[in-house]
């Protein structure tokens, strides 16, 4: 009998466990990432934060108890005791907590790929993708590390500007750019050929 409430407590308290990182998580995901930006949140993880999300994130934290939880309760369930039980947890809540910190870097990682400033595209070699006629808007193409960039173009002196001409980015507008027509000789910087992926 004594046993048998052991058994019974054991997968109890891991699967209160469970519990508690599940509820963690779902606050997490609700109110973003709030408590990542906490005092509590700028310790030996802080630096990682700001090039995405770090390994003691709320989320990754969150992911590693509840899968702690679980596994134990199926270690437990399966006739393990307790010290086995929680290896299993540590092991299976690492193995989780890890994926989701490189799913995480991962999305982070092609978000801010994604987003180009002002300064990135001033001055840049860009490629005519679509005719801009006299006074009126076409658009560019321009190699920015490994993404190439669209982005809608007037001329600065509003005259035609040929499809596949080379022009200079002069300026950023909103989302559109300025840009002046570029000899072939003073062509300086490459552009990929934008049909070749």
């Amino acid at each position: 009998m004594s046993e048998m409430l052991s058994h019974v407590s054991a997968i109890s308290v891991f699967l209160g466990i469970a519990a508690v990182g599940f509820l963690f998580l779902l606050v997490s995901l609700v109110f973003g990432g709030i408590f990542d930006h906490l005092e509590l949140g700028h310790g030996f993880d802080h630096d990682l934060g700001h090039g995405g999300p770090g390994f003691f994130s709320t989320r990754v934290l969150s992911v590693f108890i509840t899968a702690f939880g679980g596994f134990g309760a199926i270690g437990v369930s399966q006739g393990y005791g307790i010290f086995a039980s929680s290896f299993f947890g540590v092991a299976g809540g690492l193995v989780l907590a890890s994926v989701i910190y490189f799913f995480a870097r991962l999305l982070f990682g092609q978000q801010a790929s994604s987003a180009t400033s002002a300064a990135d595209l001033v001055g840049r070699t860009a490629e005519v993708t679509v005719g801009i006629p006299g006074g009126g808007v076409g658009q560019i193409r321009c190699l920015i590390g490994e993404s190439m960039i669209d982005k809608i173009a007037r001329s600065r002196d509003g005259a035609a500007v040929p499809h596949h001409s080379l022009v200079k980015i002069e300026e950023v507008i909103g989302e559109s750019v300025i840009v002046s027509p570029l000899a072939s000789s003073q062509s300086s910087q490459p552009v990929a050929d934008p049909t070749r992926k």
